[in-house]
């Protein structure tokens, strides 16, 4: 097991490096708004607050992927939570209470739950083998794709009878893509707290859902913000994989 101050090293230096991106990201945004006035304030909202609020969320969030790539570093939870606080904040300045409710009430203390698991010491001679990735169990893998899809669907019915109080055909895609957005963000939170390597199965799912959520709604730069997302959690998933013995394959070997 790696040190706590090399495991801080390695997340504030993420964290950096998630800085640096958005720099770059921003200051091309600029001088493309800048040479083509027709697109000005279409990739730049800076007279959003919620839009402002989602910059350091999405800086602090790319950083956690990207330190808990590594299935020993539990310090990236730290970002973790001030990521989720923002993005809680965002959501409520945006009218979104539901996602509030679930990032105040349940991702903080999941993660808060990843920090103590991952921290605890091993319990048998192998030192090494707590901070071993695994595959759930063929059982786990079923039942985690039910309440995947049950969420999907009583999502849907919030939307639909609650929200918006629309047609159940209304906005169909979009409110389907939000729902996979929200029931594969709950799960990929939960089983990164036991290290199985299902939580970056869904989210992939979280990033593809939301890509094709702002390509609907024409939202440029979250189209960008997911197309990275979507980079890093699937480099996170392959590493996670490569660290994972063949004994602890579960579904994938029928186990």
């Amino acid at each position: 097991m790696k040190t706590n101050q090399t495991l801080w090293r390695a997340t504030c230096r993420y964290l950096c490096v998630a800085i640096i991106f958005f720099a770059c990201l921003l200051g091309l945004l600029w001088l493309i708004e800048t040479i083509f006035p027709s697109l000005q304030g279409q990739f730049l909202k800076f007279h959003d607050a919620a839009w402002i609020v989602g910059i350091p969320a999405s800086i602090i969030g790319v950083g956690y992927i990207l330190a808990i790539k590594n299935p020993e570093n539990y310090t990236g939870f730290y970002a973790g939570i001030v990521m989720s606080a923002l993005l809680g904040i965002q959501f409520f300045l945006q009218g979104q209470y539901d996602s509030t409710i679930l990032y105040f009430c349940f991702f903080i203390p999941f993660q808060i739950k990843s920090i103590i698991n991952w921290k605890q010491p091993a319990k048998d001679n192998n030192a090494d083998s707590v901070f071993e990735p695994s595959f759930l169990s063929i059982k786990g893998m079923l039942l985690t794709l039910l309440a995947f899809l049950l969420i999907i669907f009583a999502d849907y019915c919030l939307q639909t009878f609650v929200i918006n109080k629309d047609l159940f055909s209304d906005n169909a895609l979009i409110k389907l893509l939000n729902g996979v957005l929200i029931s594969s963000s709950i799960f990929a939170n939960f089983w990164l707290i036991y290290r199985k390597n299902d939580a970056w199965l869904y989210w992939i799912l979280y990033s593809l859902a939301g890509l094709g959520l702002f390509i609907l709604i024409q939202n440029i730069f979250s189209v960008l913000l997911f197309n990275t997302f979507l980079i890093i959690n699937a480099l996170a998933g392959v590493a996670w994989i490569k660290a994972t013995p063949k004994e602890n394959y579960g579904w994938l070997i029928g186990k």
